[in-house]
């Protein structure tokens, strides 16, 4: 009579815990007010619109093309000019006495620097250059933040996951342990039972602080990347499943794409562009200028009024920029190797970034959704084996320990599928992997 009484009882206690169960998976709560609930493409969008950092890294760019303007610009030309101050007891004698003789002397000069052999040019071709680096370089940092902003998307879409599976699960097992907590006192069950609940629900809201805590991490970055400041929850709206399929496209394509398209590998491109262009103006400034300066003197030369013209240029007798051109050339040297290195790290990353995503691909083709399905359905049969006492406590919690984490790894392994394609795209610099 005892055994059917308890079996009863706990029977009634797990018939209610399990009914539950019987919520559709991934049923989203009401949103909080504060909440924002964002799918990718605008959280994408807001990333683009307001982060700091990249309005920030625009002015570089910004600046480099007035300094292409700048090198665009002649010399000014230099006035020099010269006359008596004071002569024959008189300040600023000039005019003409009583003659009609032409008084004081009055020089002027106009020079301007010619720059020779395409100096000029040359540094333009330098600024224009510098510009391309800037704005790879700002690809660069916006390639960066996206990815730290996907990443963070997807994880806080995975912790929230997390989250409602523990808190239903938590749920449950504090009916389950109020209930026997009755039939503990009742002298219904063995202490070690309950216990053993106990124990479980300490071990579950450990993981919901650690869970908690993950969260409170991603969501701050996810705000600070999207410029959203004060108490509001950014809440991603994604689908709880991910396709895997074999992307169509060849390693040689993805090589090709990341030399095109890769920040790192094409700021290394335009650094030895800029190193051979260097060089080349190097060569030049070893050609000396030539500054034209037409004049005016009046009666200080053999003539009253003296109209002449001057050309001067430096003599390349003791400096003819050997060293810059020296260095120069060492400059191209170290590029041409910097870009090489930059090369075979960048073959090797785009062939390790689609083998683990290829890896991720056969884990989640292996793990079908089926395979959970199934294992829920699994997961309901142990709770009537046990309502029916064909099992023990210990085995029924043990299932219960086991699907939790099956369900969390499920979560896992579609962010891990998520951001392996992410990474991809990454190291080629185009959206190839869909």
């Amino acid at each position: 009579m005892l055994i059917n009484k308890l079996a009863k009882s706990i029977c009634g206690i797990y018939c209610i815990c399990f009914l539950q169960n019987n919520i559709i998976y991934g049923q989203q709560q009401a949103p909080e007010p504060d909440t924002i609930r964002l799918e990718w493409k605008q959280a994408e969008k807001m990333f683009l619109d307001k982060n700091l950092q990249l309005l920030a890294q625009h002015f570089s760019i910004k600046s480099g093309e007035a300094l292409v303007e700048q090198a665009r610009k002649w010399d000014n030309p230099v006035l020099i000019t010269d006359q008596n101050i004071y002569a024959n007891n008189k300040f600023l004698e000039h005019g003409k006495d009583a003659a009609g003789v032409q008084q004081g002397e009055f020089y002027a000069q106009l020079q301007q620097l010619i720059k020779t052999a395409g100096k000029r040019g040359k540094q333009i071709d330098l600024a224009k250059t510098n510009v391309q680096i800037a704005e790879w370089q700002f690809r660069l940092v916006m390639r960066n933040l996206r990815t730290t902003l996907y990443t963070d998307f997807y994880t806080v879409a995975q912790l929230l996951g997390n989250k409602e599976l523990y808190r239903e699960n938590l749920k449950q097992l504090e009916r389950l342990r109020d209930g026997m907590e009755q039939e503990l006192k009742a002298g219904n069950i063995a202490r070690k039972e309950y216990l053993r609940v106990q124990a479980l629900i300490i071990s579950l809201q450990h993981d919901i602080t650690e869970n908690s805590k993950n969260i409170n991490d991603a969501e701050s970055e996810l705000k600070t990347l999207l410029a959203v400041t004060g108490d509001r929850f950014i809440k991603p709206v994604v689908s709880s499943t991910e396709t895997a399929e074999v992307p169509e496209v060849t390693i040689p394509q993805l090589i090709d794409s990341a030399r095109q398209n890769n920040p790192e590998y094409r700021i290394e491109a335009y650094q030895l562009q800029y190193s051979r262009q260097n060089l080349q103006l190097q060569k030049a400034l070893a050609v000396p200028d030539v500054t034209v300066a037409p004049e005016f003197d009046q009666n200080a030369n053999y003539i009253s009024n003296y109209v002449g013209l001057t050309l001067s240029l430096p003599i390349p007798l003791w400096d003819r920029n050997r060293g810059n051109i020296k260095a120069a050339k060492y400059g191209v040297q170290q590029e041409e190797l910097m870009l090489q290195a930059v090369g075979q790290r960048l073959q090797n990353d785009v062939l390790n970034a689609y083998q683990k995503l290829l890896y991720e691909i056969r884990l989640a083709s292996a793990n079908s959704n089926k395979f959970y399905d199934d294992y829920y359905q699994l997961q309901q049969h142990i709770a009537d084996s046990y309502n029916k006492r064909q099992i023990g406590l210990i085995e029924f919690l043990d299932y219960y320990k086991d699907y939790q984490e099956i369900r969390v790894g499920q979560l896992e392994q579609v962010l891990h599928l998520r951001l392996a394609r992410q990474a991809l795209n990454d190291i080629t610099g185009a959206d190839i992997i869909h």
